[in-house]
């Protein structure tokens, strides 16, 4: 109990007196997008949207979940792990069949083994009009940085640029200004069609110019690998690019220690409730942040973690989020090295409801 004392007691400190975002009239974006919590056997109703959407297991690791009524070309998909041991996914491919989005993804063990286990994801697609508050972006690559499919609420061009040494590619998002040099969150999904690989964020650097992601991509043991992925970047925003509804939803960075957890600066760490900073994190044990999103716990919801680092470490959900009240528990995000060690790394965390 000591740790939720400590967690609760860090929220408090940092509740700001914001009103609520005033909501604007509602845009086009996105323009399909759909999130699910599978818990191993079932779809799980509070963190799953569409209510309908359909998880069909494939063997040694591979799922098809099918998301109704979401189709829309292009997006990104994003998918993290829920498990009590080093695990991660990443995903394979998606598109439209008929009115649904059907997308594909694969779960692995370290040494890139594949393996079953339960996993929180998330898809989005937009084109424009935008016209919402704050920042969003996002890129789908393919293992050369040419962009496959590409959003920026800010109608500039979004280009990925492989930096040389292997699994190292410049993410650059023009145009979406923040006063910088931190502001926002990032998301990171390895989309390798054949071969087990997860990425990471080396460093995000922000300015009035737009936003600038360094990703680092390995594979199962380790090894830097060209990848496809898939990058998602919010600042003020909900993770499927709309704003206000949802009125719910929060992001925050876990800095790489010493110390462990390091929150990052108010501009990374948001709270569409309660404003910058309302959000806050307590150690859990070697590699385990306990997340608190306070004011903000919707059903249905859905939580993605991202590793910030730079020796290919891969992070998970230790379990399912909970909630204490109107407070959305994330306990907790645990970080591996590749060999699926505990890792003191930094994580992005980003919590997103549906309303």
């Amino acid at each position: 109990m000591g740790t939720f004392r400590k967690l609760a007691a860090a929220c408090a400190a940092a509740a700001l007196a914001t009103a609520g975002l005033a909501a604007p009239a509602r845009a086009a974006v996105p323009d399909g997008h759909g999130f699910v919590l599978w818990n191993g056997a079932a779809t799980v109703p509070g963190g799953t949207w569409p209510p309908a959407t359909i998880v069909t297991p494939g063997g040694s690791g591979l799922y098809r979940i099918i998301f109704p009524g979401q189709a829309a070309r292009g997006g990104v998909v994003h998918v993290t792990a829920v498990n009590g041991g080093p695990a991660w996914c990443q995903a394979l491919r998606w598109g439209p069949t008929g009115a649904d989005e059907v997308v594909y993804v694969r779960c692995y063990k370290p040494g890139g083994t594949p393996a079953d286990t339960p996993f929180s994801a998330v898809f989005a697609s937009s084109t424009p009009p935008d016209g919402l508050p704050g920042q969003y972006g996002y890129v789908h690559a393919d293992l050369a940085g040419t962009v496959i499919s590409q959003y920026n609420s800010a109608s500039a061009l979004n280009s990925v640029v492989p930096l040389g040494p292997p699994g190292q590619y410049r993410v650059r998002l023009p145009g979406l200004a923040t006063p910088g040099p931190v502001d926002g969150s990032v998301q990171v999904t390895a989309a390798h069609p054949n071969v087990g690989a997860h990425c990471e964020v080396a460093r995000l650097a922000s300015s009035p110019a737009g936003q600038d992601v360094i990703v680092l991509c390995f594979d199962g043991t380790g090894t830097p690998l060209n990848t496809w992925f898939t990058l998602s970047y919010q600042y003020e925003r909900s993770l499927f690019g709309s704003a206000v509804p949802p009125k719910y939803f929060g992001y925050l960075w876990n800095m790489p220690p010493p110390p462990a957890p390091n929150v990052g600066p108010p501009p990374t760490n948001f709270n569409s409730q309660l404003g910058p900073g309302a959000n806050a994190a307590a150690p859990a044990g070697l590699g385990l942040t306990l997340v608190g999103f306070r004011a903000l716990a919707q059903r249905p919801d859905n939580v993605q973690a991202t590793p910030f680092g730079r020796a290919g470490e891969f992070c998970n959900l230790q379990a399912a989020w909970g909630y204490s009240g109107t407070t959305v528990l994330v306990r907790n995000v645990a970080c591996y090295t590749p060999a699926g060690a505990r890792a003191d790394s930094g994580s992005f965390t980003s919590y997103n409801s549906e309303f």
